[in-house]
């Protein structure tokens, strides 16, 4: 075993996610204090253009499985593809981004190898020799400090809270690994493709939620709104996707996406401990209820007691006026 540092990049047909960006910047950082090398990783089918990409951020070496029978995405299938390039690599830490993706393969590549893996962490660094994690516990209530005081170890990182690399360098070696594959247990017969948000919501920088407040399906039209007039992605509560008032793929929350924004705007949200274990690691929170005692002012930084429709238009007028 090396005291590399292997970071799994993760990518869709649009090229690697800012995730992973990010990912090489918190490898270099614990690659300083090991006295190790950093090396990323790309698994699927047609993913030159990845590993292309991530060659160019500073990492050592560049191991890709390009293989027909990942067209499909099938956890098992990546996770042994991943589990044989982790064999290859040697490396002491192996880092995921703490997405839907890399939660659900993380997982099973740590079972694979028999690992250990710790999840959904904001902060890592070495001291004293061990790696020491952070991560929130009890949905946001507490913070929990992990020693892993023996190598190897896997983690996942939350999105939004390392600045993402410039991919600018010269590019680093990719190589091949060779892998054989058993058929997955399950066979895709259909793909239905879903309209896409302008922004990805696990990766925004400015997210706009809507809940209960909203009051029906056009209640969102404002949120939705506000987020355009800001470059931002638009999320909701729970309430509101149960209520089946907007797709789950805006639902924040420990049922949903965590999210890390710089900016969170929570409007007609009450703040039930669900939804805050999703999004209270942003970094400025802004909360809009005409109930002054509702529970999301508590972690606010901001709050404005009214009418989410008359605030959020006139908050959206105002970020036109400066755009103007």
């Amino acid at each position: 075993m090396s005291n590399n540092i292997l970071i799994i990049a993760e990518g869709r047909a649009e090229g690697l996610r800012k995730v992973s960006f990010e990912l090489v910047n918190a490898a270099q950082q614990l690659a300083g204090v090991l006295g190790g090398m950093v090396e990323g990783a790309v698994v699927g089918n047609n993913v030159g253009a990845w590993a292309d990409a991530l060659a160019k951020t500073g990492v050592a070496k560049v191991y890709s499985v390009d293989y027909a029978g990942l067209e499909h995405f099938a956890p098992e299938s990546y996770a042994s593809a991943l589990a044989e390039i982790i064999r290859v690599a040697q490396p002491a830490i192996v880092l995921f981004g703490a997405t839907g993706w890399g939660k659900e393969v993380s997982a099973r590549t740590a079972a694979k190898l028999d690992w250990g893996l710790v999840t959904d962490c904001t902060e890592a660094k070495v001291e004293n020799g061990a790696l020491i994690l952070t991560r929130p516990i009890y949905s946001g209530k507490a913070i929990a400090h992990v020693r892993a005081t023996r190598f190897p170890v896997m983690v996942s990182m939350r999105p939004n809270i390392i600045p993402p690399v410039e991919a600018n360098t010269a590019p680093a070696p990719i190589e091949q690994v060779s892998v054989t594959l058993k058929e997955p247990r399950a066979r895709v017969v259909e793909t239905v493709a879903k309209a896409k948000s302008k922004v990805d919501l696990g990766e925004a920088n400015i997210v706009v939620s809507g809940g209960r407040g909203v009051k029906g399906p056009e209640g969102f039209a404002p949120v939705q709104e506000l987020a355009d007039a800001l470059g931002g992605a638009m999320g909701a509560s729970r309430a509101a996707v149960d209520a089946g008032w907007i797709d789950y793929t805006h639902q924040v929350g420990q049922t949903g996406k965590t999210v890390s924004p710089k900016l969170y705007i929570a409007a007609g949200i009450s703040g039930a401990i669900q939804h805050l274990a999703g999004m209270s690691s942003s970094k400025v929170i802004v909360a809009i209820n005409k109930d002054s005692d509702a529970p999301i002012f508590k972690i606010a930084d901001y709050g404005i007691v009214g009418d989410l429709f008359e605030v959020l238009p006139a908050l959206t007028a105002e970020v036109k006026k400066l755009e103007s």
